[in-house]
């Protein structure tokens, strides 16, 4: 079977709109929940080996670890910055799993 993604770009248009403005009018408080709407988009769209994908992370979550991660860069002078793309990728692949 083949992997492939399913998403069209109406769905890729609203979807980056909605969190745009979720961003925007919350002065990026509301990011994190913001990019979760664009992260479940993206992977429920997304089938591997006929095996479509499931994300199960949350905003709350995601805010947490945003704290933690900007906290860590302000008291590391930026050099933490260097890892914030990757913990977010982990954070990402953890709060995904196959669908049932």
């Amino acid at each position: 079977m083949k992997s492939r993604f399913e998403g069209n770009i109406l769905g890729f248009i609203g979807v980056n709109v909605l969190a745009a403005i979720i961003s925007i009018f919350t002065l990026g408080i509301a990011t994190p929940w913001a990019m979760c709407i664009k992260y479940k988009w993206e992977i429920e769209n997304t089938l591997i080996e006929g095996r479509r994908l499931r994300f199960t992370g949350t905003g709350g979550s995601l805010f947490v670890n945003y704290i933690k991660w900007w906290i860590l860069t302000i008291i590391t002078l930026g050099i933490y910055g260097f890892w914030l793309y990757i913990k977010l990728v982990e954070w990402k692949v953890e709060n995904t799993e196959f669908e049932n």
